[in-house]
């Protein structure tokens, strides 16, 4: 689990970055995560943008990529999860 101070760190950091997934009315399936999964590994720190025509809650989906990929939620707000996952052969990030 991530502590409150690492949470700050991580949104501070991530506010510059851009959404480069979306979840739409299909919601969360395994292709999906295997890219999430596959990006984080790369960047460590992503947003998943969450369409208007997606039916699930915002934090059930966020839930269901976490199961899927072992990662943290930063943070889910409004439509926008952040994504932590520390890398394992690309590790950019000091956590505090």
């Amino acid at each position: 689990m991530l502590t409150s101070k690492q949470k700050k760190h991580l949104r501070a950091a991530s506010h510059n970055i851009q959404p480069i997934f979306q979840v739409g009315k299909a919601g969360v399936n395994e292709n999906m995560t295997k890219q999430i999964d596959e990006a984080l590994e790369k960047r460590e720190l992503i947003k998943v943008s969450i369409l208007q025509n997606c039916f699930e809650d915002n934090h059930v989906v966020a839930n269901e990529i976490v199961e899927a990929t072992d990662a943290h939620i930063v943070q889910v707000i409004g439509n926008t999860i952040i994504l932590y996952k520390e890398s394992k052969e690309n590790k950019q990030i000091e956590l505090p």
